[in-house]
């Protein structure tokens, strides 16, 4: 199934797979179990954070299962409550310790924590990491333009990818705009919605059944077209494997404006990127 995932390429010459698998609330022996069993579905694409408490799981997982190092691209996060320089430049470090890894395909700055007003530091943390062969690629997560601009502005240096929120009832189409202009590719975290009624949608539904997918399938083939990078995150082995067979199919054109015009209900939780602090 590995050969039939596209790749994305990212803004620094690097491909990312076009969809990959989100490890939040996945922990011990049986979060071990449930990556190796993605990782032989065929699931490359590997989304992790410092904050998750669980970078061991997926280097564990990782050397249990076989596949080559260089078939996979992990990802992990720097929290906010590090994003002093020497700090953010320790954890990353720590990353790769907790994980038994040499480098990190991708690590990102988890929320911009503008109260804090660290980030661009933190930024320039990755930079350095980046250039010393600890992180082939860097990007951010939750950031808005606000926050980008400043990036890049202050460093000369565009993130590859925003990790933000994205999904049909709060399709982000300004946010995506922007990356689009700025050649910084979107994923997709809570691609399903994560406990909406998303699922139940009557409009998702019928164009499940023109297609026979199922809800999740259309949604995240959504995201596919749009450019997004969706993240979806399953324990069961059957929904991980229906969640990687959405490249046998397209969305028309209409099917796309239906789904994108779904009324936006906002964010799932309480967490601006404006004014929320992660640490």
């Amino acid at each position: 199934m590995t050969n039939h995932i596209p790749e994305v390429l990212l803004n620094d010459g690097l491909k990312v797979p076009a969809i990959g698998y989100g490890t939040a609330w996945i922990k011990g022996t049986k979060g071990v179990q449930n990556l190796k069993t993605a990782l032989d579905l065929g699931y490359r694409l590997i989304d992790s954070a410092f904050n998750y408490e669980n970078e061991g799981v997926v280097g564990e997982a990782v050397r249990q299962s076989g596949v080559p190092r260089d078939q996979l691209f992990i990802t992990s996060k720097l929290p906010g409550r590090h994003h002093k320089y020497v700090e953010a430049v320790e954890t990353v470090q720590e990353s790769l310790y907790r994980a038994g890894l040499d480098y990190y395909d991708l690590y990102l700055i988890h929320w911009p924590n503008p109260k804090v007003n660290l980030y661009v530091e933190a930024w320039q943390a990755l930079i350095d990491a980046r250039e010393k062969g600890l992180i082939r690629s860097i990007g951010v997560s939750n950031f808005l333009p606000e926050h980008l601009d400043r990036l890049i502005k202050e460093t000369g240096v565009v993130p590859s990818m925003n990790q933000i929120e994205l999904h049909p009832y709060y399709n982000q189409a300004e946010q995506r705009a922007y990356h689009k202009k700025h050649g910084i590719i979107t994923e997709s975290w809570s691609p399903l919605g994560r406990g909406t009624e998303l699922l139940k949608n009557e409009q998702l539904s019928a164009i499940a059944a023109a297609h026979d997918k199922s809800v999740s399938q259309i949604v995240l083939r959504w995201h596919v077209q749009l450019g997004a990078v969706p993240i979806p995150r399953s324990q069961s082995e059957e929904h991980q494997r229906e969640n990687l067979d959405i490249f046998d199919f397209e969305l028309s054109e209409a099917e796309m404006k239906v789904i994108s015009e779904i009324p936006t209900t906002g964010p799932l939780w309480d967490q601006d990127p404006a004014v929320y602090e992660e640490f």
